[in-house]
Parts: C-alpha cells; structure tokens; sequence
C-alpha cells in the first residue's frame, strides 16, 4: 500500500508530527497551557461557524450530508471502514529490534521507519506517546536505539540530545521493563538485572492466585511467551555499544534498596528475587515441559491470518519465543506470524512507514454504521446491509480464553480486529448489535439469529458486581499489577463504565430494559458516578467519553432526564465546555486532576459530549447550540474533520490510542441526532 489505508495523505497535519509546527516544542506548551485555561483550538476549520439557533440548524444539516457522503465514499468493497490506528514509536522501534534479533532487517524497511521515527521527534531530542505530550523515557531509549540500528551517528545533533535527555532521567535503568528486555536480547542489558517470569507458570491451576488467566487477555497473550524468552535469556551480539544512555557507563544499574517487607512491593520484590534463585536450580525436565506447554498455547491460539490476538505485542514475543525453541523463519507459523507483521505497516505517501498496535475494523464498522443510519441513512441502504453482511460473518461461534471463567456460556461475541476468533470483547459486541439493529437486512432471519446469539453471550459475560469488562469475566485479581514486571500499564481486565455504559444501552433497546441483569448494570453505573458528576473513561480519554458513554445509556433504560444522576452529568458537561464550544480532554488527566475535562477542542470529544446532552434533553440548551456551531464550523470541505489528539485509550496514560475514524463517526452521530433526533432502533421495552 502507498498511502494510509484510511484514505488520508499520512504525512499531512500534524497527526503524523511531519511538520515543524507538530515539531515545534513552544507550540506544544502552549496549546497545553491553552487548553488548562479551557479556552480549545479549532484545528482544521473551513466552513464558518453558524450564529443563530436557525443557522445552527441549517449548518448542521449541512455538515451531516456532508459527512454521510465523506463516510461512504471511504467504505471497502467488501463492507467494512478501518481507519488507521496510531499509537507511538515503540511500534517501529521494536519491529526493526525483532527483525535484528531474527536477522531479517533489510535497508529498505529499516530506512522507512527511521523516516517515520525521525519525524515524531520533538525538539528538545524526545519522543512522545500522544501528540502534544511530554517526552517519554522508555519510548525514547527504544526510538534512540532503533535510529542507531538505521546508522543515524550518536553524534548527530538530533542523537545527542536524545542521549542527554535520557541520562538526566536515570539512563537505561530507569525505563521500563519491556525497554530493558528488548535490550538485553543484545547485551544492552543483563537478564539478572531483569524481574524473572517462569515458563512453570503455565502449570499454575486457574483458581490459583497469578495463574495466567488472572491476567488480562493483552498481557496473557504477552507474559506466556516472555516466560520462555526469560527461561532462555538469549543474547545476540550487538552491532553497537550504548554507553552513552547510562548515567555511568561502569554502574549501569546502580542498587537500589528494597521496599519494606510488611509491604506488598517489597513482598513482590523478595518474591522475584526467589525466583531469580530458582531459575538457578530449576529441574530441566521440568522446565522443558512448561516452555514446550507454553508453546503449545501459544500456537493453538494463533489466528488464521497468522497473527495473536489481533494485536503487535504477543505477535513480536510469540515469535522470538518460538523460534528460541527451535522453529525456523520456514516454519509455517513462523512464516505466517511475520507475514501478519507486514499487514501492520501503514506505509505513506512520503516513503515513511509506522506499524499499527493493532487493526479496528470490526470497531470502525459498527461505528460507521451506527453512525450513517442516525445521519439519515434509510436502513435498507446498500452500505449498511453490505455492512451488516460483513458483521454478521465475522460473529465468533467458538469458545475462546474467556471460556475459562464462563464454562457455560455459548460463544456469540465479536472481536475487535480482522482475525481473533480467541478474544471477542463485549464492547465491540454491544457496538455490533446497536449497528445490526439500525439496518434493515434483506434476510431478517439470519440477522436476528446473530443478534440472540450476541445478547446471549453478553449476558453470560457479566461481572458479578453488575458490571462489564472488555474481555473476560471477573478478572479482577489485585495481585497481577503488583509484579515487578508488570511496569506497562493495566494488566487485569476490571469492569469499566464506559463497556458497561455499551452494553447497557444495547440491552434496553432489545427490550431488556428491566432485566434483572439490566437493572444492576444500571446500579454499577450510578454508583460508579464520580463526586463532579462524570465517569471515567477506561477506553476512551476521559471522563468526557465516559460521560457521554453512560448518560445515552440510562435515558435509553428509562431513567428520566430529571434523574439527579442525569443532571449531575449534565452540569459536568455544561462546567467543562471550551470557550470555542468544544469539549476536549487532555490524556493527562488521567494522571493529574486538574486535566479532567480540560483540553483542546476536538471532534470525536465534542461528539461525545454531544451525544451525553442530547440523550439528557438537553437539544435546545446554548451548550448543545455552541457545540453544534463548533462541530459544523470546523468540518472539512470534503466533509472529515481534522484530529491529532489522541481520544482514544489502550491502557489509561501508558498507552494512547489515535483512532482516525472517530475523527468521522462520532461526529456525525452526534450531528444525526441533533438533525433527525434520537434513534429508534431495537425492539420495545
């Protein structure tokens, strides 16, 4: 592919950081300082903002034709909208370490990520996990080494500053564990000086307390076969020293002391250091079973199309894994797990090439098509039933990982990506069916079939508190998180409002509303209010998506707009407008109070807002008004909208999500149902 396989140029605006204004390090400071005075931007505005309650409305039908006719026009011949997904350059920085460690890097892969790279650097020598953020460590040490892999000089201006910035910060020794891991593939770093993660872990029964199912699909996926990289500790030969990223080159890793015994770090730390004895002693036999176990799950649980789980991490560690146990690059799961690398490179127009985290168009579709249909789509549209035929065969009618903890529940769910008949989440399932049900299908039998099934498995995929998770039941163990090793992000799979909110809403309107199931979602989701009046958004940034996710849910189970819960909400929403009439919410405020509700206008979080007001009765308030104007007055001629913030959340501040569809839908959902009103979709409660 020559471009971005969403239809954009990639290089253009500063999604990509390509320019030197994305560049640009005042910038940056000032449009967070910006933002903190809730004052937004109007990033990518064409068409001129409406002024009175009649021109609003005229804009908005408007802008609602014209993103009807933008998003068709992006629609795949075979049904389905992707969009790409960006995240950061730990993507390209360890896809050229994989290739290295397997010797398999050639110059022209390695020369279009270093061009991708090169271009997300800010200023002061740093890389960023979400625009306009700060400079992160560990993504920096992984993108310094991945220019140095590209033979970009050390004493390069852009290098030595890089270099600086990570030793004010600790060096090496302070970035993180999977940082630290991929370094000592080469020697960068010694495996002692790494948490140890036993390949006997498999053997752990399910009711044990760190059994692999305690942990969350993505780092399940990501922890087994790191149990074999870290029972082998390989080391190939480095092409380079790094001395210049320690704080001093001869103490790498100064000794830092342990956390009191009677706590749960310095328990966790006697632990690891138990183990790391074991590792010493462990019985070969032994040990040889659990990686052989280890690759046996690991290989039962590639997909079809050769990747695991849908998503980069376990793909690249599967693949060091099994190929540290013997299997060659001919091997078919070999040749096929490289093979589904390849398909996560995004290669623009400017020769720069950026791998996705992971592929969304099971998620993009269901959106669009929600989307289209509130825009005005008539439901037997040709789009939407191509959509719903899409959907409809990608439904997943095995058990998968989540059948650990549901024995008994029918599979009927769907995943987020391409290929993951493993992992189906509630979320995407909750989204499908709200899709499936806005269309009229030609074949309404098959239709109905597939939504029963997905009811049904959403229904046996209930916490026992009320609520819902994304992709397991119940997994809520407090031990996972408090692993040495486990120093990435979220590593067990709670409920959150937001998934909840989703299924909720999709229960009432297939007339469950007052489902004994229902009503406790509905009692999770009140009691999970936070004091200001918003929820917290555990997949989308932040409390601006979760608000927007729950209130459309409860009006649509029948709590009345003057619910005090409902009236909270609102009066957060109204409290955190931007001064232009957007909403934004800055990936900070999930680590600092003060962000919450606070940053630059954008299109997918005005929409959120939007979609929270409407569905509170809000369509005729001045709040509602201005945002309308905003969303209309920024559109694009060609009926898009401009968004290089990142909204979207993979694990809450350690790792950020810009989905580049939401820039699409969630605006013209929002602009339907101001034109055309609320949907009314599903069966009568």
């Amino acid at each position: 592919m020559t471009a971005t396989t969403d239809g954009s140029a990639g290089a253009t605006g500063p999604g990509t950081i390509a320019s030197a204004t994305a560049n640009d390090t005042s910038t940056r400071t000032s449009t967070a300082a910006t933002a903190g005075t809730r004052t937004g931007t109007r990033t990518g505005a064409r068409l001129g903002t409406a002024t009175s309650t009649e021109d609003v409305g005229a804009a908005a039908a408007r802008a609602t034709r014209r993103a009807v006719e933008h998003l068709l026009a992006r629609q795949h011949d075979e049904g389905w909208w992707k969009g790409d997904l960006e995240t950061n350059v730990t993507m390209d920085a360890e896809d050229l370490l994989l290739r290295e460690f397997l010797g398999i890097r050639d110059a022209p892969t390695t020369e279009a990520a270093a061009r991708h790279i090169r271009g997300e650097q800010r200023d002061d020598g740093t890389w960023a996990t979400f625009y306009g953020g700060p400079g992160e460590l560990s993504a920096t040490v992984e993108a310094y080494v991945a220019l140095r892999l590209a033979g970009d000089s050390p004493d390069a201006p852009h290098m030595a500053r890089a270099a600086a910035w990570i030793r004010e910060r600790g060096g090496i020794a302070a970035a993180r564990v999977f940082t630290r891991i991929w370094l000592a593939l080469f020697g960068w770093w010694k495996w002692d000086d790494l948490p140890e993660l036993p390949p006997e872990l498999i053997y752990l029964p399910h009711w044990f307390p760190l059994n692999i199912y305690d942990f969350g699909q993505w780092a399940r996926q990501t922890v087994v076969p790191l149990t074999i990289v870290s029972a082998k500790r390989p080391v190939r030969p480095a092409p380079f020293a790094l001395d210049e990223l320690h704080t001093d080159p001869r103490r790498p890793n100064p000794p830092r002391p342990l956390a009191p015994a009677a706590s749960w770090e310095g328990l966790f730390q006697r632990l690891d250091k138990a183990l790391h004895a074991y590792h010493r002693v462990a019985p070969r036999p032994l040990r040889r079973a659990a990686m052989n176990t280890a690759a046996r799950w690991i290989i039962e649980r590639q997909e079809n199309d050769g990747c695991w789980g849908g998503i980069q991490p376990p793909a690249v560690y599967s693949l060091i894994a099994l190929h540290l146990l013997g299997y060659d690059l001919g091997h078919p799961v070999m040749r096929a797990g490289l093979a589904s690398l390849d398909r996560f490179a995004v290669w623009r127009e400017d020769g720069a090439r950026m791998i996705e985290a992971c592929q969304s168009p099971v998620w993009d579709t269901c959106l669009a098509a929600i989307a289209l249909a509130d825009g005005g789509l008539a439901p037997d549209h040709p789009a939407l039933v191509k959509a719903a035929d899409w959907l409809i065969a990608e439904q997943i009618v095995r058990p998968g990982d989540w059948s650990v903890r549901r024995p008994r529940v029918a599979p009927g769910g769907w995943a987020f990506e391409f290929h993951n008949d493993t992992y189906p989440d509630i979320d995407d399932t909750a989204e499908v069916l709200l899709a499936l049900r806005r269309v009229k299908h030609p074949d309404p039998e098959r239709l109905d079939a597939a939504v029963a099934r997905g009811v049904r498995w959403t229904l046996g995929m209930q916490c026992r508190d009320g609520g819902w998770a994304a992709f397991d039941a119940d997994n809520t163990s407090p031990f996972p998180n408090r692993l040495p090793f486990c120093d990435f992000g979220e590593v067990i799979d709670p409920p959150s409002a937001d998934v909840t909110a989703h299924v909720v809403e999709m229960l009432a309107h297939e007339g469950l509303a007052h489902d004994p199931r229902t009503r406790r979602g509905i009692a999770w989701l009140l009691a999970e209010q936070e004091p200001s009046g918003a929820w917290f958004g555990r997949w989308g940034v932040n409390n601006v998506y979760g608000t927007g996710s729950v209130v459309p849910a409860l009006t649509a189970a029948g709590l009345p707009v003057s619910h005090p819960a409902v009236r909270r909400a609102v009066a957060w929403l109204e409290a955190v407008q931007n001064d232009d009439g957007g909403w934004g919410e800055d990936l900070r405020s999930y680590r600092d109070e003060k962000w919450v509700g606070r940053g630059a206008s954008t299109a997918s979080q005005t929409a959120w807002a939007l979609l929270a007001l409407l569905a509170a009765g809000e369509r005729d308030s001045a709040a509602v008004e201005r945002g309308v104007a905003w969303l209309a007055g920024t559109q694009r001629e060609d009926g898009s909208w401009d968004e290089p913030y990142f909204t979207g959340t993979g694990f809450p501040w350690d790792f950020s999500i810009n989905y580049h569809l939401y820039r699409q839908v969630f605006p013209l959902t929002a602009l339907g149902r101001y034109v055309h009103g609320e949907p009314s979709i599903g069966k009568e409660s």
